[in-house]
């Protein structure tokens, strides 16, 4: 099995878990991070790196931006034109504040992530979201 079709399957085993903001447990809480990391964990046993406690708000404050940095750190960053299933997907809400939230695509118009007030769950990668991609990734090989 391919290292995208293992995500993606264990991406689909956290549908219906509920949001937690910072939680990272599979049907108990997450939040998009934390569904990034509990693949992570699940497909190479350990966290890249460790996760410090963050606000709701972290990406209005400072210059920086973690979550591109951190992906470019751990994964292999493609262009929007190569994007498959399994990938994870980076969207920034709007030009000049931090890329927040984090999704992984499940087919060419769906994409699972952890919605805020709601759960882990499928949704359809519509305009809306496409127009805020500020990065694509692939989970390395095992």
């Amino acid at each position: 099995m391919m290292v995208a079709d293992e995500v993606l399957a264990e991406a689909r085993h956290w549908i219906g878990t509920p949001y937690r903001h910072g939680g990272s447990k599979c049907q108990v809480g997450c939040d998009c991070l934390g569904l990034v990391r509990g693949i992570w964990r699940s497909l190479y046993g350990r966290e890249p790196q460790s996760v410090s406690t963050y606000s709701a708000d972290w990406a209005e404050a400072g210059a920086s931006d973690p979550l591109l940095e951190a992906a470019r750190r751990h994964m292999n960053e493609k262009q929007l034109i190569e994007i498959e299933s399994g990938d994870l997907i980076v969207f920034r809400w709007r030009d000049g504040v931090a890329a927040k939230h984090l999704g992984v695509l499940a087919d060419t118009d769906h994409f699972i992530h952890a919605y805020e007030g709601h759960s882990v769950m499928e949704s359809a990668l519509v305009s809306q979201w496409r127009k805020r991609i500020a990065g694509v990734f692939s989970f390395p090989d095992r």
